[in-house]
Formats: structure tokens, sequence, C-alpha cells
């Protein structure tokens, strides 16, 4: 069973501005790090440094953003949490879900 942290974690991402030019690959990424996540959250917690290294590179903190050059405009912002919001109620989610329960 998915742990209620790895769907938020999954769905915050998704909704995330930095995932809206994000490529198939990156999307791989996410779904392998929500995996992670999903273990971390059911008890194994030496995962933590390894969740941290991998959003770090995807600009989680303000810290990562700043170090990256990230930036977002607000309306940019908006549109983008916008399409990714409806984005994660699509198949995607589903679909991502029901891989991570099965066993």
């Amino acid at each position: 069973m998915t742990t209620g942290g790895a769907k938020r974690f999954w769905r915050t991402w998704a909704a995330a501005p930095q995932t809206r030019h994000w490529l198939e690959t990156d999307w791989a990424e996410l779904e392998l790090t929500t995996r992670i996540v999903d273990a971390f959250y059911q008890g194994d917690v030496r995962l933590a440094g390894e969740i941290r290294q991998r959003v770090g590179r995807w600009g989680a903190t303000t810290e990562d953003r700043a170090r990256l050059r990230m930036n977002f405009d607000k309306q940019a912002d908006e549109e983008a949490t916008k399409a990714a919001q409806e984005a994660s109620n699509s198949n995607m989610d589903e679909e991502l879900f029901r891989m991570l329960t099965e066993t």
C-alpha cells in the first residue's frame, strides 16, 4: 500500500513550477524518487539523504533554486500551477499509484 506521504510528494512535485518544462526522463526520475519516498515513509529512514540529493537537483528549497539560478515570475508560476494541478488529476497519478501498490 502506498503511503500518504508518497502521494503528497508526487502531487507536490507534479504541481511545482519547475516541472512545466520537464521531459519524459524527468518524470521517470520523479517516479523513481516517489518510490524511494514511499520506502522512506514506510520506515527506511536511511533513504533521507538520497531523497534530499534528488529533490535538491530539482530546486526543492529556496537555497537550491538560488544555486540553480531558477527564477519564476508570478504569472508563470500561477499558470504552471494550474496546468500541473490539472495534470496531477490525470491518469498519470492513477497509473503511478497503481504501480506503487503493486508488489
